[in-house]
């Protein structure tokens, strides 16, 4: 398993073009050209007609978006296939004559993929995350073929955005090697003015039913799929049973959150904010140091009972989809009682982030997308594994016992350079689950996906698009 270092950006990393400082409309045309060249991803197709097209997806949200946006790919007079590894894949495709049955074991996937790629002409693959295993193989085939990849992921700027890019998401997406400064120069004349952050995740409850719903046809309907084996480190009946209970007690988490970030929020105590991860979440497995989050929660833990002022206090607040399969709840509060810390150290279900982060003094995560509605709202950040916003003057240099003393917060402008960037070029308005904001992100989506150029080239060539932000008030 990949493990990447934690990033440590103590310097700025070096450019993709020198910095514009004096006469920047003279030398705009020459960073142009640079920083596009820097970022071009494979894909010769990506110039082609959507009638020459052939799009590949494979696994995509649970749920309807990626059968829609076949939909609006065929109207444009592409080809559209869909590549099915089980039930819940194949129910949430419509188009059945152009759906091809992996049947076999993750082993033949290669092969498999290969004959696709040359019997039906494909030119563009699309995905959600590329880390699992067979869109790993994937994006390999991308690059080796020249093909155009196309991954979509949960939005960097939760909740009300979707990201897409070309060639790579997360640890392998091009803004990893985009510097806060070249975001400056491409936003000349376009900085936006969405200054109040996010207040709440988003399609949490279709979210929840989607899933359930998809790991009960893995469950009771695979037949088809004998050589099925789910990426994830438990089976196909334990995940069905988490998806179910945890869709099935949301009602009665809901007062548990309500009940532990009332108490965190009436303690009168100062406290830091650790912003947890699904342990299978691919950003954590891929782009992290740590194997198990309470690798993660125990070091936080050990440094915090030695280095921070003895009257401050420490709240781990779970995913909103954590399921318990991991025991980190158990694990913290063992720890917290070994270190006797216990009386300083707090566990949230979830619940609303915004209510936890108006009253922190500073963020600790991996690599949670979570971490943005702390920067946009000024609090120092700690990431320790390697992030899209891992970038100097954004997250702390310092050192975690360091940080958890005295933390220094981010530039402030420096972070709304990058997230501005972002709502210009990969951020698509709108969500994957429910319909109306799953119908906000298709309006645009595929456009995006037939431009020739991905959203980070066309923001630097001065070709970005505007776009309509989705609100908290829209139906």
């Amino acid at each position: 398993m990949l493990k990447a270092k934690t990033e440590t950006p103590s310097s700025d990393p070096a450019p993709l073009v020198p910095e514009i400082q004096s006469h920047p409309r003279r030398k705009a045309g020459g960073a142009v050209r640079a920083a596009t060249a820097a970022l071009s991803v494979v894909g010769a197709s990506a110039a082609l007609p959507a009638t020459k097209r052939v799009f590949l997806m494979l696994q995509g949200p649970h749920g309807p978006f990626f059968d829609r946006v076949g939909l609006l790919l065929r109207a444009t007079g592409a080809q559209v296939w869909r590549v099915g590894f089980n039930a819940g894949d194949e129910f949430f495709w419509s188009d059945k004559p152009r759906f091809i049955r992996h049947a076999s074991g993750p082993e033949d996937w290669p092969e498999h993929l290969e004959q696709i790629i040359t019997e039906k002409g494909v030119t563009d693959i699309v995905l959600y995350g590329d880390v699992r295993p067979i869109h790993a193989v994937a994006r390999e085939a991308a690059q080796r073929h020249d093909l155009v990849l196309h991954v979509f992921e949960e939005g960097y700027l939760r909740p009300f955005w979707i990201t897409y890019e070309r060639g790579g998401s997360n640890g392998h997406s091009a803004l990893m090697r985009i510097p806060v400064r070249e975001m400056r120069n491409a936003l000349r004349n376009r900085m936006n003015e969405m200054n109040r952050p996010p207040a709440r995740w988003g399609d949490m409850r279709q979210h929840k039913f989607y899933g359930a719903l998809y790991h009960f046809l893995v469950l009771a309907a695979n037949r088809r799929y004998p050589g099925y084996r789910t990426h994830r480190q438990i089976g196909v009946f334990q995940e069905f049973r988490l998806n179910l209970r945890r869709f099935l007690l949301t009602p009665f988490d809901t007062l548990a959150q309500m009940r532990e970030t009332r108490s965190v929020r009436r303690g009168g105590f100062p406290y830091v904010l650790v912003l947890m991860q699904l342990e299978h979440d691919s950003n954590f497995v891929a782009h992290s140091p740590y194997q198990r989050m309470s690798e993660f929660t125990d070091e936080v833990l050990t440094e915090f009972a030695r280095s921070a002022p003895r009257h401050h206090h420490i709240v781990f607040k779970a995913h909103p989809l954590e399921d318990g399969r991991g025991g980190v709840r158990r694990a913290i509060l063992d720890r917290a009682r070994m270190l006797g810390i216990e009386e300083r150290v707090h566990f949230v279900r979830g619940g609303k982030l915004a209510r936890l982060l108006n009253q922190a003094r500073a963020a600790v995560t991996v690599n949670s997308t979570a971490a943005q509605q702390a920067l946009w709202r000024g609090l120092p950040v700690k990431a320790m594994g390697q992030a899209v916003f891992g970038k100097p003057g954004l997250v702390s240099d310092q050192s975690l016992a360091e940080f958890l003393s005295d933390p220094r917060p981010p530039h402030a402008l420096s972070y709304r350079r990058y997230r501005d960037f972002l709502l210009e070029s990969s951020q698509v308005p709108g969500g994957f689950y429910a319909s109306h904001s799953r119908a906000h992100a298709l309006r645009l989506v595929v456009d995006m996906m037939l431009a020739p150029e991905d959203p980070y080239q066309a923001l630097f060539a001065g070709r970005g698009k505007y776009r309509q932000q989705m609100g908290v008030s829209d139906d």
